[in-house]
């Protein structure tokens, strides 16, 4: 689980409603079925039109990509890649082929298996990295499904207060009811904002983070392979590999080296 998106929506929420209760306010009185039915369905009808169903269905995937991904240690693969470089330097790469079955990550498995048949080296690397670019497209196709829905649900706010204005409008004669109206019509914008801005767009941001650390993580795993099919030595595949991450970050990755 990750705990800075979920510490992000609690306390932001949390904030908002304890603006409402010290400001001396009824949080009853920001409560509206019709503006919350409005603004919530509202723009997730906008968001069924404008992308296909294809998409749509992958949508509860992609808010739980940014609530429960969980990012790969660099530095811990790096280590896992040197050590196949060391056995397949000292028992040839074929030897990589019994252990498949204990590398866990499916992209390694793959680059592994491509390596140990013998593929043509630049074939792997054109099919690792189709993999990642399309990986990378499904990402932005899910970033855009919440984008959209950061965009369309103020939209229907602003189309509920507009609607909330015209009926006050209609009924001047009750001097006693233009402010209770006013507020009411208000509240969907309040909530077009608060939807867009405390969970759809941080959310969106969230899944461009996760989209590249994963991209990040497959080149390394793309350079490991290909530099162990090559023969390296894995003192060159380690500094190879060491090049991805930041100089600060370095010494956490001996550590990992020394203590294999």
């Amino acid at each position: 689980m990750d705990i800075a998106t979920i510490f992000g929506l609690v306390v932001g929420w949390t904030l908002t409603i304890l603006a409402v209760v010290v400001g001396g306010n009824a949080l009853a009185a920001y409560i509206d079925v019709p503006s919350i039915i409005l603004v919530v369905f509202g723009g997730f009808c906008a968001v069924i039109t404008s992308f296909p169903l294809s998409a749509l269905k992958g949508m509860p995937k992609v808010v739980l990509k940014t609530l429960f991904a969980k990012p790969q240690d660099p530095g811990a693969l790096i280590k896992k890649l040197v050590s196949y470089a060391e056995i397949a330097r000292r028992d040839g790469i074929l030897s990589l082929e019994s252990m498949t079955s204990e590398m866990g990550d499916p992209f390694i498995v793959r680059a592994i298996g491509m390596a140990v048949d013998g593929t043509d080296p630049e074939l792997i690397e054109s099919i690792l990295e189709s993999e990642v670019d399309n990986e990378s497209a499904r990402h932005l196709q899910g970033k855009a499904l919440l984008d959209a829905y950061g965009k369309y649900a103020p939209a229907f706010g602003m189309i509920g207060t507009l609607l909330g204005l015209v009926a006050m409008l209609q009924n001047m004669d009750d001097p006693s009811k233009i402010g209770p109206g006013m507020a009411v019509a208000l509240l969907t914008t309040l909530y077009g904002a608060l939807i867009s801005n405390l969970v759809c767009i941080p959310m969106a941001d969230k899944l461009a983070v996760r989209a590249g650390e994963e991209t990040f993580i497959k080149q390394i795993i793309i350079r490991g392979v290909m530099s162990i099919q090559q023969g390296d030595n894995p003192r060159i595949v380690e500094q190879k590999l060491l090049t991805f991450i930041p100089p600060s970050s370095r010494p956490v990755a001996d550590e990992h080296r020394k203590a294999a």
